[in-house]
């Protein structure tokens, strides 16, 4: 157990490193609103890909289990490593029927959970999508904890909604807004003589809660010219009351002027620096067939391959110069990897962007 939260801890430093050098700014809020102890599920809307748990993770207090698609864990191998930093397997009914029935196991699990007083974080939506909208929440989180509510009867479970806004998904340098809303009281909530008016009762608060926490454009004919305007205005998406407000009003106003970067030299010089990551990131790029993909491989790639590569440099310059040299070039390297991340502007997506991820990202 002690080695479990030491391997833990040590990879969620890991990335939390990473997404140091790969988002611009992470604006959190709502931490104060998770309790320090006792089971909490963590209820939150998926937008941009396994990237998604990765945001939340480092920036949560409290250790967390986790919910993701069984497809993940085909690979043994791979099983093992996800099953050690607390991911488990969720079938869906397009995993096959037999599949689905596996489910069981997996919730009785998360019963234990919540009964040692643990958290879990799942995404009632249940598939990702990039558009902005909180989209109709599955009945499944409300099975998972009125499931422990019913094995348990005097457990006590707060739900914690978080909402997930990207100023621009797969952009780097990332821009997200990570908000924890008010928990929950999932007991308040349940009742074994009315079970469906409790589950669509309960969805309604959490998805209410989702609305208020991320960007949200409600799905119909108006959807696309909202959006439009809203991008047209380089709005700064992550500051999500306000952008919230205008699309309440249906005030858009304040037109921002999209921000230039003057760093461009920096960009080039470090794109020389790392010709060969860079190479490999453009042919694995070409195969992502889903645009939510996009930011989950990539940080992967920086994560896995820019410190090897990074760490063969430095030792090539140490053997033609001294180890001094070696590392100041490591660190000088670093830094101008910092200072593009931390100073190059975010803007929201213009209309040619679109056009180009639709062709780009197109079933056909």
């Amino acid at each position: 157990m002690v080695l479990q939260k030491i391997w833990y801890n040590s990879i969620r430093l890991l990335v939390k490193t990473g997404l140091l050098f790969y988002t611009q700014k992470i604006r959190v809020s709502g931490t104060e609103n998770i309790p320090k102890k006792g089971a909490v599920l963590f209820c939150a809307n998926h937008p941009n890909g396994l990237i998604d748990p990765l945001m939340i993770t480092t920036n949560c207090p409290r250790e967390s289990h986790y919910l993701v698609r069984a497809a993940a864990f085909n690979n043994p191998f791979v099983k093992k490593v996800l099953e050690s930093l607390n991911l488990m397997p969720i079938y869906r009914m397009r995993d096959g029927i037999n599949e689905v029935g596996k489910n069981k196991e997996i919730f009785e699990n998360c019963f234990e959970l919540f009964k040692k007083g643990e958290t879990l974080l799942i995404y009632p939506e249940a598939s990702h999508n990039r558009k902005r909208t909180i989209r109709p929440l599955s009945k499944g989180f409300t099975r998972i904890v009125f499931g422990a509510l019913e094995k348990y009867p005097d457990l006590k479970i707060s739900i914690i909604p978080v909402g997930l806004t990207y100023q621009n998904a797969s952009y780097y340098p990332s821009k997200v807004a990570i908000n924890y809303g008010k928990p929950i009281a999932a007991e308040d909530f349940y009742s074994s003589n009315n079970l469906p008016v409790s589950i669509n009762n309960l969805k309604d608060e959490v998805s209410n809660q989702l609305k208020e926490l991320s960007v949200h454009i409600t799905d119909d004919e108006n959807y696309n010219a909202t959006l439009s305007q809203l991008n047209s205005l380089n709005v700064d998406f992550t500051d999500v009351d306000l952008v919230n407000n205008m699309i309440a009003k249906n005030s858009f106003t304040d037109k921002k002027k999209r921000k230039t970067t003057f760093l461009k030299p920096i960009y080039y010089l470090i794109l020389l620096n790392s010709i060969f990551p860079v190479l490999i990131w453009k042919k694995i790029a070409k195969k992502i067939d889903e645009f939510e993909f996009v930011d989950t491989f990539r940080f992967a790639l920086n994560l896995g391959l820019f410190p090897v590569f990074y760490g063969l440099q430095t030792w090539i310059v140490s053997l033609f110069f001294d180890c001094k040299i070696a590392i100041s070039y490591l660190l000088i390297s670093l830094l101008l990897i910092l200072i593009y991340t931390k100073f190059s502007p975010t803007n929201t997506e213009n209309e040619e962007y679109l056009q180009k991820l639709a062709k780009r990202f197109s079933p056909d």
